[in-house]
């Protein structure tokens, strides 16, 4: 249960007694009331806007109608003190009991805590890594791999049904590319071409791709093809090389991928729409809505007149749903241009019942945020909606110095480099502590160490202290049932200092942290509130060290140990479900 949701349903239901007696006027716009914890914890346990909000329309003064409000709250069930601040903000402070029930239901659901119905199980595609199929995915990949993964599972925790997808472009120049290099790898693999053979293609500009990843794809096609395609013209090779090479890179991205944990519910294949008629079908649709047209663009912004070839293209009316240009979709070649088939993809999926759209892209894609969302509005009549998060470039360093290329990608550091020398888990979680358009530095040295300034290890190094406080109990009370059902029917009331009850109140704003960073479209969020939990224990734990009254374990009284042993399950229980949303294995023991 969101305690926050469930005290704003009382302020609305006193809201609705205000204008029954007349004080408001019928049927208020309460969209913008929200009830939130304070800025400053001193003022209470939570904060209306209330009256603030509803005060000008009603033809009022926000701290009087503050004043009727807070009259009325105060005598709600569980509000101790309702007082009014400032200009018309009501603070209200709730009854120990209240958060007591709150740590009760977070023992009753285990990993389930937080769980919401907020998305009403509407279905929402996210789209994230989509890399060209060419070679193995490098650590950006990962940053964008990591934050559309994590995305998806704190979605489905606020009850969206959610689709993981990645979009294949294997339909333009590139792979085209990718299959010449590949035909070369093949042709040394036969021992038609040598090492120097190689680089001097790749000096030449002939080959685009030069890794050695592509050693073994090379090798592959010799043992499937023979010498068939070693002598023959580009035009007899290229489509079954082509097609092989693009299977085997998928082979490898899925394959990376996996040991980042991540796994795609549908591959859509660019290829495949082409080949359909997909992207014809579209532009003519879109055609016959009028929303094509053939028209001469101004110069592009810095560019001078002089500079600028103005030529009639064929045009998609863009700036009718929001963009800053309309946009072409046909080269001078009379092809469709790539956005075309952007316009195509973006269909689909909306034919496919998806209203509410998500795509995760690196930074450079920046430029095609308006479009993209211009031509979903296009699409769809206005009902769909497209979110555009950008991700940021990471910077990998091992203490303090750039770290070097792979020699086995060639040109960069590859995810699997970074996932084979520090896990998973530690990539995933860094990935997660900036939000994805802000720049993140990725320190091998950093990320492993075990300190306080490694957010990883702080927040595991917290679950594992809970789960060696819960070992210890079952020591000193054998026999006893600690189980979180059992814990959370003890005498949490014996829970009475601040520094419990605030611990307490952290655990309790978990499904609203929940709700709101689902809502933002925000992961990094959790990062943030697992850091607060973290700091808050070990916070509890440290004053217990000073002040034996603290202790979790009091040996000549059970009843109280049995109830800060609730609170402690109480960590572990949020934390291992914040680490559940970030694909991150809660660690029980550090060593």
């Amino acid at each position: 249960m969101n305690i926050f949701t469930a005290y704003k349903d009382i302020v609305l239901a006193q809201v609705a007694a205000l204008v029954e007696e007349g004080v408001l006027p019928g049927a208020p716009d309460v969209s913008r009331v929200t009830v939130e914890p304070p800025r400053d914890p001193a003022h209470g346990d939570m904060a209306t806007n209330a009256a603030m909000v509803l005060a000008k329309p009603a033809g009022l003064k926000p701290r009087d109608l503050a004043e009727r409000l807070a009259a009325k709250l105060g005598k709600a069930a569980g509000v101790v003190e309702a007082t009014v601040a400032g200009p018309g903000f009501i603070n209200l402070r709730l009854a120990r009991a209240i958060w007591l029930d709150c740590l009760r239901d977070c023992l009753s659901a285990g990993r389930a805590y937080g769980d919401s119905r907020m998305g009403d199980r509407r279905r929402v595609n996210v789209e994230f890594v989509s890399a060209n199929p060419t070679g193995p995915m490098h650590v950006g990949h990962a940053r964008g791999a990591v934050v559309g993964d994590a995305l998806a599972a704190l979605l489905e925790k606020a009850g969206y049904r959610v689709t993981r997808e990645y979009y294949i472009n294997d339909a333009g120049s590139q792979v085209d590319a990718l299959a010449r290099a590949v035909h070369a790898r093949y042709r040394q693999a036969l021992g038609r071409l040598s090492d120097e053979d190689i680089a001097g293609m790749l000096a030449r500009k002939e080959l685009e791709y030069g890794g050695d990843y592509l050693v073994p794809a090379g090798q592959a096609l010799a043992d499937r093809f023979g010498d068939t395609y070693a002598d023959a013209p580009e035009a007899e090779w290229l489509a079954p090389v082509r097609d092989a090479a693009v299977d085997m890179m998928l082979d490898m991205i899925r394959d990376d991928l996996q040991a980042l944990g991540v796994v795609f519910d549908v591959f859509s294949s660019e290829r495949a729409l082409v080949q359909a008629g997909r992207v014809d079908s579209t532009l003519a649709w879109l055609d016959e809505q009028g929303l094509i047209y053939t028209g001469v663009l101004e110069p592009p912004k810095g560019k001078a007149p002089e500079d600028w070839e103005a030529r009639p293209q064929t045009l998609f009316r863009a700036t009718d749903f929001g963009d800053d240009v309309d946009r072409p979709v046909r080269k001078s070649d009379g092809a469709w241009t790539y956005f075309a088939g952007d316009m195509a993809y973006h269909r689909d999926k909306v034919e496919r019942g998806f209203n509410d759209l998500i795509n995760v892209l690196g930074a450079d894609h920046g430029g095609y945020v308006k479009r993209l969302q211009a031509v979903v509005k296009a699409v769809s009549g206005g009902q769909a909606t497209l979110d555009v998060k950008l991700c940021q470039l990471v910077k990998l360093l091992d203490n303090g110095e750039p770290v070097k290329m792979s020699k086995r990608a060639g040109t960069f550091v590859t995810l699997r480099d970074v996932v084979d020398r520090v896990g998973k888990d530690v990539v995933r979680f860094i990935m997660l502590t900036r939000k994805n358009d802000a720049a993140l530095d990725f320190d091998f040295a950093k990320v492993t160490e075990q300190s306080r300034d490694n957010p990883v290890w702080y927040v595991q190094y917290a679950h594992a202290r809970a789960c060696s406080v819960l070992r210890h109990a079952g020591e000193m009370f054998p026999g006893r049932d600690l189980s979180p059902a059992a814990l959370a029917g003890g005498a949490l009331e014996r829970l009475e200092a601040p520094e419990e009850l605030e611990v307490v109140r952290v655990l309790a704003s978990w499904p609203r942290l929940i709700e709101s960073a689902a809502e933002a479209h925000e992961p990094h969020r959790v990062a943030y509130y697992l850091a607060d939990v973290a700091a808050a224990f070990h916070g509890l734990w440290t004053r217990g060290k000073d002040d034996t009254e603290l202790r979790f374990l009091v040996p000549d009284d059970e009843r109280l140990s049995l109830a800060r042993l609730a609170l402690v399950q109480g960590v572990a229980t949020v934390l291992a479900s914040g680490l559940h949303v970030f694909g991150v294995q809660p660690v029980e023991e550090l060593r």
